[in-house]
């Protein structure tokens, strides 16, 4: 399992870019690839959570170059206590 860690900026751009990244979100999500994603509540960034290395990914979506979107951390987490099924 892979957390990015997403940390925002003031720049305008990427609010222009987040509705294709949320629709890319939700085909991962859908493909079983990404497990959850979600910005923070003050809205200083965001955190994703994925299957399985999210290096292609950090390179095939615009959104994580985008001026605005600062990749804080890439990790690999191991979890001693599973998300439930119906997370």
């Amino acid at each position: 399992m892979y957390v990015i860690e997403l940390v925002f900026t003031d720049d305008p751009r990427r609010l222009e870019a987040r509705p294709a990244h949320r629709e890319r979100l939700v085909a991962l999500h859908a493909a079983g690839r990404l497990m959850l994603a979600g910005p923070w509540e003050d809205g200083s960034g965001a955190l994703l959570v994925f299957r399985d290395d999210p290096a292609e990914e950090l390179t095939d979506d615009p959104y994580y170059t985008t001026p605005g979107v600062i990749v804080h951390a890439v990790r690999e987490l191991r979890p001693v206590v599973p998300m439930s099924s119906d997370s």
